[in-house]
């Protein structure tokens, strides 16, 4: 845990993040321990400049996953944005660190070439 909060790049937090996930391969770790290390990691990236998005067992990136296979199609309907918000809800994700993830994956996808709509709510109303 020591080596997280040295960490001075999210070069370094990735690289401490692969050796977190060749550990709980090897079962050095259990799921919960590194679920553990992979949040606290998290955590610190939050407080590195830079947009890169680090990949960490961890319950945010369990997250990024999910909202990935929402944005695969290219839409973020309604109905999908409410099924976000009860995953960040059981997964205790709050709406900033939603943000960031969306605005990380979609400047990710603008580099490759692709476009995400994204539908606005209407008086809190689903109209898919």
């Amino acid at each position: 845990m020591r080596q997280i909060h040295k960490a001075s790049s999210k070069y370094a937090l990735q690289e401490i993040a692969s050796s977190i996930q060749s550990d709980l391969d090897r079962r050095n770790l259990s799921y919960d321990e590194a679920l553990n290390l992979g949040n606290i990691l998290q955590d610190r990236a939050d407080m590195l400049p830079g947009d890169d998005i680090v990949y960490a067992v961890s319950d945010r990136d369990s997250y990024r996953r999910t909202l990935e296979l929402y944005l695969k199609d290219g839409v973020l309907t309604q109905a999908e944005q409410l099924l976000l918000w009860e995953e960040r809800r059981r997964l205790g994700i709050d709406h900033d660190v939603h943000n960031r993830l969306l605005e990380q994956l979609l400047a990710v996808w603008t580099r490759q070439g692709k476009s995400v709509q994204i539908h606005a709510f209407r008086r809190g109303v689903v109209d898919d």
